[in-house]
């Protein structure tokens, strides 16, 4: 990152710095082949803006690198990397540079680039989830053989089976489930150093909780049976890593302070909707692009209000 093509953005460095354990953690559930994977997604990033940004005789950002990581921890473990490919090209180039690049995109590029691959690629992205390595974990291995390759996620097996997954099992991240949003523990570690250093919206993160426990605690009190208990649903799936690192991406989400809010609860009602409502069983990824394209309209509308509180 020390490129003089690049452009510092010591925010980016801190998110960064916040995902390093998730990244071994990702090593110890999943192999090797996970940092493979990374490596992989982050130069074609990097080489996709770059095509851009060349063009524009512009700095490549370093935004592009997170953008390349976080695209990578959503992805499950043994994706193909023809497919990872696609997908970072696509969330680059679709969800960054045709908006006029670093600073100017409405959507976030690394759920564009995801959501791409998921509808178009839906085998390996809701169906092929990985056991995790247990005991001296994936430091010595690859990737877990393929024969193992029976697990579902947590919310896949309680839609499918009813089956509850145990609760510790959720905090530690010994779960099926995406490369880096297995483990809650880890993830709520991360969301309290991003608030601590001021790179992470703390308005966001409380206000996607408040939208998702509060439906959440809604539908299962009255009884609606594809409404796990709300605790649970906030521990399974990608609703805390989306909540901490994709809904505040700062390019994407509302800057007014009461934006944040509502953009927050908006996700988290959108969250519970689509899981309890659609065939998706994680609905995080689609709720916040649903938020993302609401956010400018939500920031309009306040300083529009503000305005006409002051003159009235």
């Amino acid at each position: 990152m020390n490129f003089s093509f690049f452009r510092k953005q010591q925010l980016m460095r801190r998110v960064l710095y916040s995902l390093i354990p998730i990244v071994i953690a990702s090593i110890f559930f999943f192999g090797w082949r996970t940092i493979a994977l990374l490596i992989v997604v982050i130069i074609t990033g990097i080489a996709t803006e770059y095509f851009f940004a060349n063009k524009r005789k512009q700095p490549v950002s370093e935004a592009v690198i997170v953008s390349c990581v976080l695209y990578t921890l959503t992805l499950p473990p043994t994706l193909p990397f023809w497919i990872a490919i696609v997908g970072i090209v696509f969330g680059i180039t679709f969800g960054k540079e045709l908006f006029g690049g670093f600073g100017k995109n409405i959507f976030n590029p690394a759920l564009v680039g995801r959501s791409f691959i998921y509808i178009s690629f839906a085998n390996p992205m809701t169906i092929n989830w990985t056991t995790p390595i247990t005991n001296i974990g994936g430091f010595t291995q690859w990737i877990i053989g393929v024969d193992s390759i029976t697990s579902s996620t947590p919310m896949i097996n309680f839609q499918a089976n009813g089956i509850l997954t145990p609760y510790i099992e959720m905090v530690i991240g010994n779960i099926g489930g995406s490369i880096g949003e297995t483990s809650a523990i880890l993830i709520i570690l991360a969301a309290i150093y991003l608030i601590k250093t001021k790179t992470a919206s703390w308005q966001i993160m409380t206000g996607v909780l408040i939208g998702f426990l509060s439906l959440s605690t809604l539908l299962y009190a009255l009884g609606i049976p594809q409404v796990p208990p709300p605790i649970w649903g906030l521990l399974s799936g990608g609703v805390l890593f989306g909540t901490v690192y994709m809904a505040t991406d700062p390019i994407s989400a509302p800057t007014t302070k009461e934006g944040k809010w509502i953009y927050g609860i908006l996700i988290g009602i959108i969250i519970v909707v689509i899981r309890g409502y659609s065939l998706f069983s994680g609905g995080v990824m689609f709720a916040i692009l649903i938020g993302n394209t609401f956010a400018p309209l939500i920031d309009t509308t306040i300083v529009e209000y503000k305005k006409r509180k002051v003159s009235a």
